[in-house]
């Protein structure tokens, strides 16, 4: 098996592993406590050993690593992604009943997806509970492990305009079908077995963060095996790479940071997100517990780079007129290095600069990314991040088809190009 199919198998059983942000953030401390990094709380006073790595959560949905040089330090070479993906939460009593026949859940949207993408699929549930445990309360991660949910279409012959167009209501189109209470309805019954599924009694639950995923498994697919498709790609395929490559390097004269953040998909406008003081604070403790006054904290932070990974869209097969005109990423072409005009991405001529050399002294490919002038894309963690730090910063991603379909398409080479752009950065 060649590396890079390794590594994207890899990387599928990290997603498939990740239904929540609350299991990516889980199943990123596993493999860092396997490396032999230490858990820090945010709530206590640290002592930092140079050579050493550690690593802080936070809402139990966002966390950042680092680990120390050995010797002199001349700043920090940091990633950022995120653990977010569109999806369906469930809101506080989710269960209604349709005439005494059927039980849907009650959910909401959460970020921007393709809504027709999650129609007529197997879907489950996953996330946090929050129990009554003796007298304090605990989180406890909850992942149904069963084809439990459904959103059926509406059948072609009761609505025979669908393939002209269907705009779907979330509130009427979108809600699951969880249950058959025609032989008598059990109320509560989907609290029960959440209750279940945590391993704890129904009673003790004081509240939940609860989100719908597709059951369906990614897998590589093509005439040679070229393809990947999976479920939350974006952009879990960077926050692997990201963390992959982190726990594989050894810091060099840079303090390594890797931070993969929640809500980027919602804007990032929570303690957890990237609009929050979680890196600011983090950097600034870094430095207090090695004795930087606040002017070398500042020093250090001017020296500083950030690549801030968020996927990127590859041309389309069927749409290619929807690209710009000049600057077209492919799948398997490498690591998309973005730019915006109006600063959506942070790139810039010295960020680009950089970021090309990395690729180089890697020798993996990369290729560009603009949006059509007459067309509206997404921002990023890059320009949200440095409002708070002010580094130097560059955007990138990995190209992918479907971007915030409940399945979407990338190139099976392309996250093991990511991850050795990213070793070549962190042991700089």
């Amino acid at each position: 098996m060649k590396e890079y199919q390794k590594c994207t198998k890899e990387m599928l059983e990290f997603i498939e592993n990740s239904p929540s942000c609350f299991h990516v953030v889980e199943n990123v401390k596993k493999l860092l406590e396997k490396q032999g990094f230490l858990a820090l709380d945010e709530k206590e006073a640290w002592e930092l050993v140079p050579g050493n790595g550690y690593f802080a959560v936070r809402n139990d949905s966002s966390v950042i690593a680092f680990r120390l040089p050995e010797g002199e330090v001349k700043g920090f070479h940091i990633t950022a992604a995120h653990s977010d993906s569109p999806t369906f939460k469930l809101k506080e009593s989710p269960e209604l009943a349709v005439e005494e026949h059927y039980v849907r859940l009650n959910t909401e949207k959460y970020g921007g997806m393709i809504l027709s993408s999650w129609l007529d699929r197997a879907l489950s549930v996953a996330g946090r509970v929050v129990v009554r445990e003796k007298d304090k309360t605990v989180t406890k991660l909850v992942n149904v492990d069963k084809d439990l949910l459904v959103i059926p279409n509406l059948a072609i012959h009761m609505n025979r305009e669908i393939n002209k167009g269907m705009e779907y209501n979330p509130q009427t189109d979108m809600l699951p079908l969880y249950a058959d209470c025609s032989e008598g309805r059990k109320k509560n019954a989907f609290m029960k077995r959440i209750a279940k599924a945590a391993g704890v009694k129904q009673e003790d639950i004081l509240g939940h963060d609860l989100f719908l995923y597709t059951r369906e498994k990614g897998r590589i697919l093509g005439e040679n095996g070229e393809f990947v498709m999976s479920p939350r790609l974006d952009d879990l395929q960077c926050a692997y790479s990201a963390v992959r490559a982190f726990g594989e390097s050894v810091p060099a004269q840079y303090i390594n940071v890797c931070a993969v953040f929640d809500n980027e998909e919602v804007g990032s406008g929570t303690r957890q997100g990237a609009d929050s003081t979680f890196l600011e604070d983090m950097l600034f403790r870094i430095g207090e517990s090695l004795g930087w006054s606040r002017s070398e904290y500042l020093q250090m932070v001017a020296g500083s780079f950030l690549i801030s990974a968020d996927n990127a869209h590859a041309v389309h097969p069927n749409h290619p007129e929807k690209a710009d005109p000049t600057n077209r990423p492919y799948l398997n072409g490498g690591v998309v290095i973005k730019y915006h005009g109006s600063q959506k991405y942070t790139t810039d001529a010295v960020s680009a600069a950089k970021l090309k050399s990395l690729c180089e002294q890697a020798k993996v490919p990369f290729q560009t990314f603009a949006n059509r002038s007459d067309l509206v894309g997404g921002s990023t963690l890059g320009n949200i991040s440095t409002a708070h730090v002010s580094v130097s910063s560059v955007d990138i991603g990995l190209p992918q088809l479907a971007m915030h379909s409940a399945v979407e398409t990338a190139g099976v080479k392309d996250t093991y190009y990511a991850v050795e752009m990213l070793k070549v950065f962190f042991g700089e």
